[in-house]
């Protein structure tokens, strides 16, 4: 290979100070094939690993929030819902801008400047639940900088889509998504045990332990990622996808899965201390574990099936989990209620991954010449950032339908939302005779 003053002239790769490339062009064969698919796979590895302790951070309150009465906290069951939720609704708010700022900084400066902002969530909850004292509006501030967290995955997903070529794309997101998801599960398995080792209960140590994981994230991404100068923010891209149908369409279905786990994900934990409260909590970690590892066959179902046909089944079974849940909620013991909620997040997590499939078929519905497909392509990027901060929401709402109606009738609720989801997405996409129908969407 011959170089001269970092530049590879074989395939156009210029390396410059700050671990800038110029030149990137992963659909050209010779660059991918060459050094283009080390470089993009080295780059997944660090982000998955960077995401993984943003969706931790998310997700860290949904098992502090079940263990502040043993610390001495005395919160109502409506105060412990607000805990669990703000996170979710700061987090969709941060997708949003967090969009925007791998073109900004750089995806490498942004992972490590993201994962350095962890820190400030992570020191905020050690000192919070150090002191029963603390005053709840500052419990609450806390609680919502942890949704810094639910940011990281918006700009992951943004960054990791510059590095592939189209062909790959959709394999390359569906491991960054599923392994950063993890991270809701895997913070419900490890925290338990480490605020509990030794004598009582450390809540503190549920913060503690995120300084050292950011500084590790930053670290890894100041070492091993690039920036790529090509990657540009297309603003264009997200006035299409508003004035589509299909972007409000697909968000509201995405609301359904998406939202769906992340918000059964943070209340599982608080559910199942409330109905089986001799359970050990960690146990909860199945539950958010399982939807991320079906996410990538959701995918790949969709890819064979139809993606509105595997997300509709994702719908029936939900609706089937909740209203198992609700028949048997007092009378089953804890072996058919962990079965029906993983039920729940199985199907979820499939539906994640087959909505995100429906996107690139519907905006080019329709579409007959070579400009419109182009438009419709850049429709299609803007709709993925919408939907995946409007399903984000779900996260919110789904701790504070238990709130307000409480365990039975939060369920009942989430099983009419299905119904209706289910039959949204029949009458837009697979309907026979439309054209969204024929189309396999």
């Amino acid at each position: 290979m011959t170089t001269v003053n970092n530049t590879d002239l074989s395939t156009g790769l210029v390396h410059r100070k700050g671990r800038w490339i110029d030149g990137w062009n992963p659909e050209d064969e010779s660059q991918w094939e060459g050094p283009g698919r080390a470089i993009a796979r080295r780059n997944l590895v660090v982000s998955v690993f960077a995401e993984f302790f943003g969706f931790m951070m998310l997700g860290v309150w949904s098992i502090v929030v079940p263990n502040l009465g043993d610390a001495g906290f005395d919160y109502t069951s409506d105060q412990l819902y607000w805990l669990i939720a703000l996170p979710g609704l700061t987090g969709a708010a941060m997708r949003i801008l967090y969009t925007f700022m791998v073109p900004v900084f750089g995806g490498r400066n942004w992972t490590v400047i993201s994962s350095l902002l962890l820190l400030i969530p992570a020191a905020g909850l050690a000192w919070a639940v150090s002191d029963p004292s603390t005053p709840f509006a500052v419990m609450l501030l806390i609680a919502s900088l942890a949704g810094f967290g639910g940011g990281n995955f918006a700009s992951s997903m943004v960054n990791i889509s510059f590095f592939y070529p189209q062909r790959e794309k959709g394999k390359a997101l569906g491991i960054n998504a599923a392994g950063g998801n993890l991270g809701t599960g895997i913070v419900q398995l490890v925290v338990p045990l480490i605020i509990t080792s030794g004598a009582g209960i450390a809540l503190e140590r549920a913060g503690l332990i995120f300084i050292p994981a950011a500084i590790l994230s930053a670290l890894a991404a100041l070492l091993l990622m690039n920036n790529l100068s090509n990657a540009a923010s297309d603003l264009r891209s997200y006035a299409l996808a508003v004035h589509n149908h299909h972007t409000w369409v697909i968000s509201f279905l995405y609301i359904g899965t998406f939202g769906s786990f992340l918000g059964f994900s943070l209340t599982f934990p608080t559910l199942m201390k409330a109905m089986h409260p001799d359970v050990p909590i960690a146990v909860a970690f199945l539950g958010a574990a399982t939807g991320a590892l079906m996410r990538p066959f959701g995918g790949a179902l969709a890819d064979r099936l139809g993606g509105t046909r595997v997300t509709m089944a994702s719908y029936l079974a939900m609706g089937v989990g909740v209203v198992g849940l609700v028949l048997t909620l007092d009378d089953a013991g804890f072996g058919l209620f962990l079965g029906l909620f993983l039920l729940l997040f199985g199907a979820a997590g499939i539906g994640n991954g087959s909505v995100y499939r429906m996107i690139p078929i519907a905006f080019q519905i329709g579409v007959r010449d070579v400009e419109g497909r182009a438009r419709g392509h850049r429709a299609a990027a803007g709709c993925i950032g919408i939907a995946g901060a409007v399903g984000a929401l779900g996260s919110f709402f789904v701790p504070r339908t238990f709130a307000e109606l409480g365990i039975t009738g939060g369920l009942w609720a989430f099983a009419a939302v299905y119904a209706v989801m289910l039959v949204v997405a029949w009458g837009v996409y697979a309907r026979p005779g439309t054209d969204t129908h024929a189309a396999r969407v």
